[in-house]
């Protein structure tokens, strides 16, 4: 099995287009990588053939720096599906840039497809190449060559564009899943949002060969520290790294291979390579994921 962060940053990216804090001030000089937003690509096959978990806005940009993802003819791609964890922006909106008259199947839950079909911008994927399949929680599919996965409930919240007046950010249901990808005798796990880590999802990550984790924010209150927000990590849906209750603690005893942190913000301290949060974060055994990392299982 291949696995390629094709982007490890949260949405807007870094640098955000708008955004002067000082990791995308020192982004923009050169001094810390750049990161475009959340996806992953991942091989069953040994590279035959991909798929892409969620579409992000930098879809463009990711696949043309991803060769073994790079076409092998005028029309002849590698990519044999796309699947969407949540329906958020940047996780949907790359799909406008694969409509290029290009086959691939499209995995989603029900309810994440409906958020799609609701939104008739999204019929610009013409539905005799993409074929949209409904996938069932729990229930293993195939997701490409030498590739099975299985869809999971992880506690989240509906998309910002979604959310109503009483705005729940514990829901545990279609519209915010895990992944469990299993390959070659190895099983990885891809959850790029959550907002909390029951014991269930902790016995589910138990064992597995890789883990890539909700990295969005290093404390609770980051952002409006920040003055950049007024909205607190757990208000957007996402467990924090630190702290008695974050990620790095809640999963200290969990056996896993490799641990990976991916979409994380820009104002993440642990995206600093000399940074005392990014320290920590690898003593504790965490990879702070980069746009192009490779893992072969």
């Amino acid at each position: 099995m291949r696995l390629r962060i094709l982007g490890a940053a949260a949405g807007g990216g870094l640098p955000q287009w708008n955004c002067g804090c000082p990791n995308c001030a020192a982004a923009r000089a050169g001094e810390i990588a750049s990161l475009t937003q959340s996806s992953l690509a991942v091989s069953g096959d040994g590279g035959g053939t991909w798929a892409v978990l969620n579409a992000s806005p930098d879809i463009r940009a990711q696949l043309a720096a991803a060769p073994p993802l790079h076409p092998t003819g005028p029309r002849a791609v590698p990519l044999a599906s796309v699947l969407l964890t949540n329906g958020d922006i940047d996780h949907i909106a790359g799909l406008l840039t694969l409509r290029e008259m290009q086959g691939f199947d499209l995995f989603a839950t029900p309810a994440i497809l409906d958020v799609l079909a609701a939104n008739p911008v999204f019929d610009a994927l013409r539905p005799g190449l993409v074929v949209r399949r409904p996938v069932a929680l729990d229930t293993p599919f195939r997701l490409a060559q030498g590739l099975e996965a299985t869809l999971f409930a992880v506690p989240g919240k509906v998309p910002l564009y979604l959310e109503g007046e009483v705005v729940e950010t514990g829901l545990v249901g279609e519209q915010t899943v895990g992944v469990e990808l299993v390959g070659a005798e190895r099983r990885v796990l891809y959850i790029p949002g959550c907002a909390a880590i029951t014991p269930g999802l902790a016995a589910r990550i138990e064992g597995a060969d890789v883990l890539f984790f909700d990295g969005t924010l290093w404390a609770d209150d980051e952002m409006i520290r920040a003055g950049l927000g007024h909205k607190t990590g757990a208000r957007m849906g996402h467990l924090s790294i630190s702290g008695p209750g974050g990620t790095i603690a809640a999963l200290a005893d969990v056996s896993i291979g490799r641990r990976v942190f991916v979409h994380m913000n820009n104002t993440n301290p642990v995206l600093r390579p000399g940074s005392a949060e990014r320290a920590g974060a690898e003593a504790a055994g965490w990879t702070i994921g980069q746009d192009g990392l490779e893992i072969t299982q």
